[in-house]
């Protein structure tokens, strides 16, 4: 079998590769596996819209992911596995490559599909018939997919690895100009800095926000109309969201509620930092993270029980430390890149035999 990935969105793979090489960035996960699997990359943007690509769009996706999956419907056939990072670029290939008599095995990776323009995509392209394996981080997508299309569990895969690049965010030395307490956070996704503000603003400390997320924009509710004297907010660059991580005392990731576990790109590069995290409570790995004691879990829009927790850590360095080294532990033994290839690349091939 010949292997294929079509990103959602494009990236300078060889770049970011010579750049985490020499240790400027991380790296990103889809150049490992395109390596171990001799894959071919594909992403959107390269191909001409048709009129007839802006039309298919208006159902779900981008002109430019049904361009891209007209040109794979074209050039892919059963001798062929195509691995869609997202459900922007797997419906349409799914719904195009599907249609040929000799059609690829099709697996699509979905993020958040229990929202009203996926779940009717799903049905009206009928993804049940054309899609051969989902995968998810999260157990209420993998639920809400087989409840909804009825799908066996064998059609489901649910993928609990995270690929956080442990030789990139990992302990470090703190920075020698560093005054006082430093909490940080990063995302924009589902964030609730405002929750954030209020917990934090009177407090002899400071909070620094990596405002900047590859997936999402703020919402409009997701900062306060002024930010507290002690909190900023602005975009780091790798090396400075680095050096944010080993500088705070404690990582917060403040969500409003969300079905798919938004904050667990923060929430895993702090813990890779052997930083103590404080995070939303969430379904899925973010509760089961809580209940096993490696972070600290809160309710969403809490702020007084937020300041509470904050202050325990704070007042508690011995508890901190020891938070954020069984952290630290879960990342080098379960959660990080290395293992999230291996893992990968051990689901797809056994699908496909």
């Amino acid at each position: 079998m010949k292997y294929h990935i079509a990103l959602s969105r494009q990236f300078d793979l060889e770049g970011i590769h010579q750049n985490a090489q020499a240790g400027k960035r991380p790296c990103h996960v889809m150049w490992d596996i395109s390596q171990t699997l001799r894959a071919t990359v594909y992403q959107p943007g390269t191909e001409e819209v048709l009129p007839l690509d802006k039309v298919r769009a208006k159902v779900i996706s981008s002109p430019q992911h049904w361009a891209l999956a007209r040109r794979l419907a074209h050039n892919l056939g059963s001798k062929d596995v195509i691995f869609c990072a997202g459900e922007d670029v797997g419906f349409p290939v799914a719904t195009l490559c599907s249609s040929k008599q000799e059609k690829p095995k099709i697996i699509v990776f979905v993020h958040n599909v229990n929202r009203p323009r996926s779940r009717f995509a799903l049905k009206m392209l009928e993804m049940s018939k054309r899609v051969d394996l989902f995968m998810t981080y999260t157990p209420s997508q993998a639920n809400f997919l087989s409840e909804y299309l009825n799908l066996p569990q064998n059609r489901i895969c649910l993928f609990l690895e995270q690929p956080t690049d442990i030789s990139f965010f990992k302990p470090g030395s703190i920075s020698q100009n560093k005054r006082r307490p430093l909490i940080a956070s990063g995302g924009l996704e589902k964030r609730d800095y405002c929750t954030l503000a209020k917990a934090t603003h009177d407090l002899d400390l400071d909070v620094k926000i990596c405002a900047v997320s590859p997936n999402a924009a703020a919402c409009k509710r997701a900062f306060p109309e002024v930010l507290p004297g002690n909190m900023s907010c602005h975009a780091y660059d790798w090396g400075d969201l680095l050096q944010l991580y080993r500088d705070c005392d404690l990582a917060v990731v403040s969500l409003f509620e969300n079905n798919y576990q938004a904050g667990l790109t923060t929430m895993f590069e702090a813990l890779a930092c052997r930083r103590p995290v404080v995070i939303t409570r969430c379904p899925g790995i973010i509760q089961d993270l809580i209940d096993s004691g490696v972070v600290l879990g809160v309710d969403a829009e809490d702020d007084e029980q937020l300041r509470q927790v904050i202050l325990k850590l704070l007042n508690n360095p011995k508890q901190a430390r020891v938070q954020a080294e069984r952290g630290y532990q879960l990342m080098i033994e379960k959660y990080n890149h290395r293992k999230y290839v291996q893992s990968f690349v051990e689901q797809i091939t056994a699908f496909e035999k």
